[in-house]
């Protein structure tokens, strides 16, 4: 039929959500989110706990309780088995998706702090060796860089290229002083 939009199938639909390790928090909780919201069954992570239930709720109370608690029953399952067994220990236990999540972000927050710490000591000594060419040389230190990135440290691209030239032996001085005079004046064109 023409015109009819035909629900998606979820299964043929698949996210690759890679066990917790430690090394990989941001991608692991991007993923994990993205397929429990794609599941339809993120409603406890989005919504608060509804009231507990007593004698005088309402259907509609018993119903929304109902939808929330089966939510967060599935969600901290999920999660869990998307955890590696060496990390699972060091997270608290929490019976809430939402005390989960957050007890898992507090325990990896620290930990890209500490690796932001790592790659910037990695890129402060990385030299040019004679082993590696130049065009090696620069590619580790942009790898180095594109992770920071990702841990939200920045550095612009004009930064880069000076640190970089700064990491090449004394023997590159020629090459260094013609870079600097082509910026320079090809600024003094552009501000023409």
């Amino acid at each position: 039929m023409a015109g009819v939009v035909q629900p998606a199938n979820f299964s043929n639909i698949r996210f690759d959500i890679p066990e917790l390790k430690g090394d990989n928090y941001k991608v692991w909780k991007e993923r994990v989110l993205l397929n429990l919201g794609w599941m339809d069954i993120d409603y406890a992570i989005r919504k608060d706990e509804p009231l507990a239930l007593t004698d005088t709720s309402t259907a509609a109370d018993i119903t929304l309780y109902e939808r929330w608690e089966q939510s967060n029953r599935l969600n901290v399952m999920f999660i869990k088995t998307r955890i590696s067994t060496s990390i699972r220990g060091s997270i608290d236990q929490h019976e809430k998706v939402k005390d989960l999540l957050k007890a898992i972000d507090d325990q990896f927050v620290t930990s890209d702090k500490a690796l932001a710490s790592t790659l910037i000591m990695k890129l402060s000594s990385v030299r040019l060796i004679d082993v590696r060419g130049v065009r090696e040389h620069i590619m580790q230190i942009r790898d180095i860089v594109a992770q920071l990135k990702n841990l939200e440290v920045e550095m612009s691209n004009s930064f880069m290229v000076h640190y970089i030239l700064n990491t090449l032996p004394h023997r590159y001085g020629p090459f260094k002083i013609s870079y600097n005079v082509h910026i320079r004046i090809n600024g003094q064109l552009m501000n023409l």
